[in-house]
């Protein structure tokens, strides 16, 4: 079990997050929280910040002729959503993602959608180049308050040993 705090002094604690590379057991599967509600205003702005222009994303009349009657999340804003909820467990400490795969979305999100994630670990091996880190491959995936997965994807990330991570190095961090 990882430990979330440090201790800095007598009766005094430093709340922490992320794994290093001996923290990760292939099969451990970390369920993310909280959960986050989707608004309306999140696919706006996330549409308008990549410029996505397609108008299913933020024109509501255009929308409703469509086979879902109301304006889809844009599916970015879904996969970085789920990206970001499972960062404090698996790659706060990282040092570089270094790659996805097989991205995959696999039912539609809506405004109002409570989306929930988890991620499990599929490997671990240590650096060949890089004594002091190692590199470990999740799947993720996100679930929607209904039990559906709407996203699934791999994700590898180099990540220190134990003592050799950056708020290692930073004093009173």
């Amino acid at each position: 079990m990882v430990q979330n705090f440090k201790e800095v002094g007598p009766q005094r604690y430093r709340e922490t997050f992320g794994r290093y590379f001996e923290d990760f057991h292939e099969g451990d599967v970390y369920e993310h929280r909280p959960g986050k509600t989707v608004t309306e205003y999140d696919n706006h702005l996330f549409t308008l910040l990549t410029l996505n222009t397609h108008p299913m994303h933020f024109d509501a009349e255009f929308a409703k002729a469509s086979e879902f009657k109301k304006n889809l999340v844009v599916s970015p804003y879904t996969l970085a959503l789920v990206i970001g909820m499972s960062v404090t467990d698996v790659s706060q400490k990282a040092i570089a993602n270094l790659g996805m795969d097989e991205v995959k979305f696999t039912a539609p999100v809506f405004a109002g959608d409570t989306i929930y994630a988890e991620s499990e670990v599929l490997a671990k091996r240590e650096s060949k180049s890089r004594p002091h880190q190692g590199i470990v491959t999740v799947a993720s995936r996100g679930i929607n308050q209904r039990g559906e997965t709407v996203v699934t994807f791999k994700r590898n990330m180099l990540i220190p040993k134990k003592g050799f991570g950056v708020e290692d190095k930073v004093e009173n961090y």
